[in-house]
């Protein structure tokens, strides 16, 4: 009985410390910030990246009118402004190492997610003009503009490289195609269904 219990925590300390291993984020700064440079007389070398010398560092580094914020480099995060045409779409897609937070600045959206298998539920909502909504982080999300006039939204995101997968594209667009064998009894269509959509990417 004593070697049972033994085994059963050292099978548990096992784990957690897979776990503790296969933890993934963005790496701590090796300083307080890197703001990004183009000029390389005036830079230092950290975690790989070119940074502008912290000592002649403005407000200015990190301020930006639009969106090109310089001060951002390495500080685990990124922003875009999002643009809809009316009746445009932000097409599903996934964040593979980030969450996003989504704030509409201008117009109406429809957005929303869908939760992991097996429940695949949809968690959708409109959105107006300074409302704010959370995709979480890996899950396929949307975003569309229901209004007859443009929408403007901000997505901040919890990596400095979210990177993008845009389901569509990587399903019906992958170099080289994936098998239309596969693709037809994955989605239950015929051949031709799977062919016509191959041909539109």
């Amino acid at each position: 009985m004593k070697k049972m219990v033994i085994n059963t925590l050292a099978c548990i300390a096992l784990l957690a410390m897979s776990f503790f291993l296969a933890s993934a984020s963005d790496p701590s700064p090796l300083q307080d910030f890197c703001v990004a440079v183009n000029d390389t007389k005036t830079t230092v070398f950290v975690n790989g990246k070119v940074c502008k010398d912290p000592k002649v560092a403005t407000a200015n580094d990190f301020f930006f009118s639009g969106l090109r914020i310089p001060g951002l480099n390495t500080l685990g995060i990124s922003l875009a402004r999002v643009d809809y045409a009316p009746y445009g779409l932000n097409p599903p897609h996934t964040h593979p190492r980030a969450t996003e937070i989504l704030t509409v600045l201008e117009g109406t959206l429809y957005v929303g997610f869908v939760t992991s298998n097996p429940d695949n539920r949809l968690i959708s909502k409109v959105l107006y003009k300074g409302d704010v909504f959370v995709f979480p982080e890996g899950l396929i999300h949307f975003q569309l503009n229901v209004g007859k006039t443009k929408a403007v939204a901000i997505a901040a995101l919890s990596s400095q490289n979210p990177g993008v997968i845009t389901i569509a594209n990587a399903v019906f667009g992958s170099k080289p195609a994936i098998s239309a064998d596969v693709l037809t009894k994955a989605f239950q269509v015929d051949k031709k269904v799977v062919d016509y959509l191959q041909s539109q990417f």
